[in-house]
């Protein structure tokens, strides 16, 4: 069998191959409520035959999402709304369902990426203040976030805690939380954006002190048979900044804390960022944590052919292959990975006309 349609277990959660679909943030929410377009985004990819389906990033505060469109679950009416499209999409499908929590950080505030995607001020229409950990602006010309004191820190740590037990009452599978992409645990850890001075600032063990402690905090909140996992930004691809050796302390630090699972991204908090864009780009990264620590490590970025995906698999730089924009482009690329591997997926059955009469049992009902 090919290797990218084995089964894998993570934590207590058996996934029936190892193609992930990362979250991908929709900007289509209102107030933080998922909408309708969230039942028919979520629906289609949960037809995907992947093997786990992950929910967009999903801001554990109001000033924590990136945009004022962002998904959030931050009180009843967003876990409400959550829960009506949840309910929709598990009608028709049983895959396994994860949620990435978030905090935007500095990196928030901003218009929606079709309108231009720059940052809103405080007092412009959907604006706020943002929030980090040092006043120190994502682009010099933005206005400066508010570094967060004892209290903040104790109020955004508590928010994730809450958000996950709201994770645990919707039935959510798995949760990731978000430590990359230059969000706010990402901004703690670099010391490009965290110039604090005290037990929170300065040496790598204070840096990830912050992201540590929500953590824990999930971990606690989090029914203890299921997974969560972390995704990273393996370096910052700016001299000075966060680097792959920090990332790998920073991972088995988190594997002695119990994490389940490490995905591995990069970039995103600096704009002198120089990144090497290419396919496998970022699969150096992954191999490295993947070296250092026992627990599963996902592979992300420019991942597009079923034999690309199976040969980072094949080779031990993973154990598990993510997809964003190339299952956008194409929602049924594990149908098209296990015909070109002679695997199988789960399809529905008013799906089963259409499988390819090459490989006619490829795709099982059931």
């Amino acid at each position: 069998m090919a290797k990218l349609f084995e089964p894998i277990t993570i934590g207590n959660l058996t996934l029936s191959n190892r193609i992930v679909i990362a979250p991908m943030c929709q900007y289509s929410a209102e107030d933080g409520r998922m909408t309708d377009w969230h039942a028919i985004h979520l629906g289609n990819l949960a037809l995907s035959g992947a093997g786990i389906l992950t929910i967009e990033a999903t801001a554990v505060t109001p000033e924590g999402r990136i945009s004022y469109a962002d998904v959030g679950l931050w009180g009843d009416e967003t876990e409400q709304a959550m829960a009506k499209v949840l309910q929709t999409v598990r009608r028709w499908s049983d895959i396994p369902i994860a949620i990435q929590l978030a905090h935007a950080g500095r990196k928030a505030s901003t218009a929606r990426p079709w309108d231009g995607g720059g940052q809103i001020a405080p007092d412009a229409p959907n604006g706020w203040q943002t929030v980090s950990a040092s006043d120190i602006p994502f682009q010099p010309h933005e206005n400066a976030p508010e570094a967060l004191d004892g209290a903040g820190l104790a109020r955004i740590r508590d928010a994730f805690a809450e958000a996950a037990r709201r994770s645990a009452r919707l039935g959510i599978d798995a949760i990731q939380i978000h430590a990359a992409h230059g969000y706010l645990l990402h901004q703690f850890l670099s010391p490009l954006s965290n110039h604090r001075t005290d037990e929170y600032g300065g040496s790598l063990e204070n840096r990830m002190r912050f992201p540590l402690e929500v953590f824990d905090a999930v971990r606690a909140a989090f029914p203890a048979e299921k997974p969560v996992t972390v995704r990273v930004s393996g370096t910052d691809w700016v001299e000075g900044g966060w680097d792959i050796e920090e990332t790998i302390a920073f991972s088995k630090a988190l594997e002695a804390r119990g994490v389940s699972a490490m995905h591995v991204s990069s970039g995103g908090l600096h704009p002198a960022q120089a990144i090497p864009i290419g396919p496998n780009y970022q699969v150096p990264l992954a191999r490295r944590v993947k070296e250092a620590v026992s627990v599963p490590v996902i592979a992300v970025g420019l991942i597009t052919e079923p034999e690309q995906a199976e040969a980072i698999l094949g080779t031990g730089d993973a154990d598990m292959i993510a997809l964003a924009r190339t299952v956008l482009y194409d929602p049924r690329w594990p149908w098209h990975a296990a015909a070109a591997l002679g695997a199988q997926v789960h399809a529905a059955p008013q799906f089963l006309r259409c499988q390819p009469h090459r490989f006619k049992d490829l795709f099982a009902n059931g």
